[in-house]
């Protein structure tokens, strides 16, 4: 099986064992466990903020960060393809409490990525009538809108938009590494336009579990307080963040590899007749191949040719009935991806 479906199933390598099998433990819950609170020295430190906090997952991470933030019957203004409100179980209004307002991007080349005037047009004044507009969320790599990553610029711009109304603002980072690597953008200027940020470790850094969320010292402390109250308090967790530790310190600057992979392999995929997408859309690890109409004839739609795909042993995901999406990761080499377009190309034939 070559699996392209996420960069979450990835295998911890010898060397991150070795560094989780000799982690010097204590209890995470009473704030003595060293090798967690390394981690979170080394995350804050990392993105320029005062302190982090170690999570069991993105998506806690960022329900931390709309808990520690907002209060019920406050508005968050995101993306409608965000990961937060389409892949997050409606966390937000369900135990957060808040509803949602979507800002729409402007630019069909960067799905995702919004701009300062969009977000102006959809924020609402104060009035009795409405909720609260309290939080904005980013998403930096964009998820659904293909792995794209924002401009620095765009980042301020939102930003200086966000303070003229007294809006938070939240970074969902989940792959901030690789739009750190693809951009050539530092992480401490990726994350200076935001109040909190969350990086996934289970990414692309290949961690078998966890995230961390960075932001002010203060803010940092609420939500530890809600982590804990939604079960996220964990003990012995040394043993997880010294995966975290030795992720940044070897698997950062590889990132590149993946990102040449994947636009390596969406040459090679827009070669095919199934599909009709520009391969140069990608930017990271992340490939979107939209079906074209002769393989929506011939396989149905995406869902029936992902199920064709895995008996082949090619593992993707049906992104939508139009589109696949295709991952790579650490566990993945040019002789595994130089087998993928061959084996589809022998089932069209």
């Amino acid at each position: 099986m070559i699996d392209l479906r996420s960069d979450t199933v990835t295998q911890p390598t010898l060397g991150m064992r070795e560094a989780m099998a000799s982690a010097e433990v204590g209890d995470d819950v009473m704030r003595t466990d060293p090798t967690v609170i390394a981690l979170e020295e080394k995350a804050a430190d990392l993105f320029g903020k005062q302190a982090a906090l170690f999570t069991p997952s993105g998506t806690m991470a960022n329900l931390l960060a709309i808990l520690a933030q907002t209060n019920p019957g406050d508005e968050i203004i995101t993306q409608r393809e965000s990961h937060i409100y389409y892949y997050e179980a409606g966390g937000y209004a369900a135990l957060a409490g808040c509803s949602i307002r979507f800002v729409d991007d402007q630019d069909e080349q960067k799905r995702g990525v919004f701009s300062a005037q969009s977000l102006r047009t959809v924020v609402r004044l104060r009035d009795i009538h409405f909720p609260t507009p309290r939080l904005c969320t980013i998403e930096n790599t964009h998820n659904r809108g293909g792995g794209v990553t924002w401009t620095l610029d765009q980042l301020r711009s939102v930003r200086q938009v966000a303070d003229e109304f007294g809006l938070r603002v939240h970074c969902d980072g989940a792959r901030i590494w690789n739009a750190s690597i693809a951009s050539g953008i530092s992480l401490k200027d990726l994350a200076s336009t935001s109040d909190t940020l969350s990086a996934c470790l289970s990414k692309g850094l290949g961690c078998p579990v966890g995230s961390v969320l960075v932001g002010d010292r203060e803010t940092i402390e609420r939500a530890r307080h809600k982590r804990k109250m939604l079960g996220g308090g964990m003990r012995q967790a040394g043993v997880l963040a010294a995966a975290g530790l030795y992720a940044i310190e070897n698997h950062l600057e590889r990132l590149q590899e993946d990102h040449d992979r994947a636009k390596r392999l969406a040459r090679q995929l827009a070669d095919l007749n199934i599909f009709d997408f520009d391969p140069d859309s990608v930017e990271t690890n992340l490939v979107y191949a939209k079906l074209s109409q002769s393989a929506m004839e011939s396989f149905g739609d995406a869902f029936s040719l992902e199920t064709r795909l895995k008996d082949i042993g090619v593992l993707c995901y049906a992104e939508s009935a139009g589109t696949l999406r295709f991952v790579t990761h650490l566990d993945l080499d040019n002789d595994a991806l130089d087998e993928v377009t061959p084996r589809i190309k022998a089932l069209c034939e």
